[in-house]
């Protein structure tokens, strides 16, 4: 273990530098600076040619040569360009497949994460950095437009350019931020946590990553689309998304790319914690964050994609003329809403279930104590996955949907409080007389569970038929949606990238800045989405750019409260870059935790663990005399040397 502890070496050989006519041939951005065009070019000649062929008018139809050519053959050429199919493509030909030197595995300088790399810590990093700034750029977004909402009447914002940026906001926010953040800490951590070297498919794990890029780009570019951004929010309603904007054929494509990313990703998590445990890592020793993306994965695999046919369905009507949900020809209008929240309800445990297993690390470490009722926690994780496809039609309470599912739904939907009601009182459990350690991961951890407790008991009074009925449409839908999906999954984010940043970087962040940053995050949120439950009973709309003037003065509060949120993130920024520049030195565990990952040296070892673990007891067995989650050889032969 002494070994373990002082291992350092990340990095592998560098691969031999390519040459002259070599650097465009190679895998890497000049290539994908010529193959990119290239595949534009194959699009617009696909469609111009099919086109003209069947005599269709006119030849140049652009809406359709963007979405051929711009948004889904030229990013294919990008991919391709950097790399990301040349094995599978010399494989499909036929030709020897290169023996993996490893060459491209982990990173020797800061410019290797602008490439392809297999490996998983590498890959987990380009996820958390990347998904920060989208984080910041949908923040950005919301400090506009709720500049324009600080007073009633119109300021500086046409009603097209606010549903524009409300729009872009939230899905950068759940697509492009709380789902692959999650997805980026869980590349980083899970193999450590179940004593793998890699994880299953190191190459798709790869593409997975670079398609987020894509997605994002793609509705951050849908501003400068001719008529504006997508308006239809983030749940692209049709038939407003269908006769709406051009923009909202961004979205439909961006969906589909992120969409692909995160099965890609669910399939290799559940490869991974199947066939990759360390000997003796049993389901029932696996830590709840494992768990956790376990079940997350499921989610994803089967509900995900529901969602990429309702944007293909959107998209059949607007460039095929197709009539799925044309009313006047026979479409059917609800059916969008049903197909679209059967994956979103889901969707919304997929951004909760692994921050709920991030919360159980980080409070069973920083409590001392084992984690209070283990298997029913992964159970629950369980009863959430069934239950998660049995509520979404309370969405649609007001929609016109037929009456008789109210009931059934409403149900559904009290019953699902019960699993989630579980792990509240099993992390409180697990705080009670336990020797807290409040640094910032356990700060944020706290934050998290106060916060969901006043998202979920809103969301119970949600899903109770009249109360629904009465606040439908309103800014209580608002603060419920930020206090489960931000108050929840941002603050164990948070949680998470402090508690495993010493293990990422190899660095310790700045504790002060860190706390100071809770407390400034904690205040603003607060401050910001409480307001909205007192005036979303009060009828104040959302997804309206203008409003009463009786509510000027709250509007004006929670305007200033989120200015005040979005700078508590510079705070975080800064302590992030300078840390990781020139942070302290972080020993291979700060926290004194016992699971795998903090085992090993921080950062760890290329392929994570010099020699096999063997798992011998449960992860959380904090304050028991002689308990061990696994050894070493080493551990092993000390062991034999000192027995009787």
């Amino acid at each position: 273990m002494t070994e373990l502890a002082e291992h350092t070496t990340q990095h592998a050989p560098p691969a031999p530098p390519r040459t002259g006519f070599k650097r465009l041939l190679g895998p890497g951005w000049l290539r994908a600076a010529w193959m990119t065009p290239l595949f534009f070019g194959i699009g617009f000649g696909i469609v111009v040619g099919l086109r003209a062929l069947a005599g269709w008018d006119p030849v140049l139809d652009w809406l359709i040569i963007v979405t051929v050519g711009a948004l889904t053959a030229a990013p294919l050429g990008f991919l391709a360009g950097i790399g990301a199919f040349d094995y599978w493509t010399r494989y499909a030909l036929g030709r020897p497949t290169q023996p993996e030197d490893h060459s491209s595995h982990g990173a020797r300088s800061w410019s290797d994460y602008f490439r392809v790399n297999t490996d998983h810590k590498v890959i987990g990093i380009q996820y958390v950095v990347t998904t920060i700034f989208f984080f910041l750029a949908g923040g950005l977004m919301a400090m506009i437009f709720r500049a324009e909402l600080a007073k009633p009447g119109m300021q500086f914002l046409d009603n097209q350019e606010y549903n524009g940026l409300i729009s872009v906001h939230a899905s950068l926010m759940i697509f492009l931020f709380v789902i692959p953040a999650f997805a980026g800490l869980a590349n980083f951590v899970i193999p450590l946590m179940i004593g793998a070297p890699d994880m299953a498919f190191p190459r798709l794990n790869a593409l997975s990553y670079w398609l987020l890029p894509i997605a994002g780009i793609m509705m951050l570019s849908s501003i400068a689309v001719p008529g504006g951004a997508f308006g239809a929010g983030w749940t692209g309603y049709a038939p407003l998304s269908v006769v709406g904007t051009d923009g909202n054929v961004w979205f439909n494509m961006g969906v589909q790319w992120a969409g692909a990313s995160s099965i890609m990703t669910a399939l290799n998590f559940l490869v991974t914690i199947i066939t990759m445990r360390a000997p003796g890592m049993t389901f029932w020793r696996m830590p709840l964050l494992v768990w956790a993306n376990f079940t997350t994965s499921l989610l994803v695999v089967i509900a995900t994609p529901f969602i990429a046919g309702s944007q293909f369905f959107v998209m059949f009507d607007r460039l095929m003329h197709t009539h799925f949900f044309d009313f006047h020809n026979g479409g059917y209008v609800l059916g969008y809403q049903h197909v679209f929240w059967f994956y979103s309800h889901p969707a919304v445990y997929i951004m909760m279930l692994p921050g709920f297993g991030i919360a159980s690390e980080v409070i069973s470490v920083m409590s001392r104590k084992p984690i209070f009722g283990y298997r029913l926690m992964a159970l629950s994780l369980i009863a959430i996955l069934i239950l998660g496809f049995s509520v979404w039609a309370h969405h649609m309470f007001v929609s016109g949907m037929a009456p008789w599912l109210r009931v059934p739904m409403m149900i559904t939907t009290l019953m699902i409080a019960v699993p989630t009601g579980i792990k509240v009182f099993s992390w409180l459990a697990t705080t009670w007389e336990g020797r807290l350690n409040l640094v910032t991961p356990m700060l944020f951890a706290l934050g998290f569970v106060s916060m969901f407790v006043i998202g979920g008991l809103s969301g119970i009074m949600l899903g109770a038929v009249p109360i629904d009925i009465h606040t439908s449409d309103t800014y209580f839908v608002v603060a419920h949606i930020h206090y489960v999906l931000l108050g929840g999954s941002l603050f164990t984010i948070f949680a998470g990238i402090y508690y495993w940043f010493p293990k990422m970087t190899g660095r310790m962040y700045n504790e002060r800045l860190g706390k100071l940053h809770f407390w400034l995050t904690f205040i603003g949120f607060n401050a910001t989405f409480f307001p909205m439950h007192i005036i979303g009973v009060q009828g104040m709309p959302r997804r309206v750019s203008d409003y009463s003037p009786q509510f000027g003065t709250w509007n004006m509060v929670i305007s200033l409260a989120s200015f005040f949120l979005g700078a508590s993130f510079i705070v975080f920024v800064y302590n992030m870059i300078v840390s990781w520049a020139r942070g302290e030195r972080a020993p291979a565990n700060p926290w004194r935790s016992m699971t795998l990952e903090w085992q090993v040296s921080s950062p760890p070892p290329i392929f994570n663990f010099d020699e096999i673990p063997q798992i011998v007891g449960g992860p959380y067995e904090y304050g028991v005399e002689g308990a061990r989650h696994a050894v070493f050889n080493g551990d092993r032969e000390l062991e034999e040397v000192r027995a009787p």
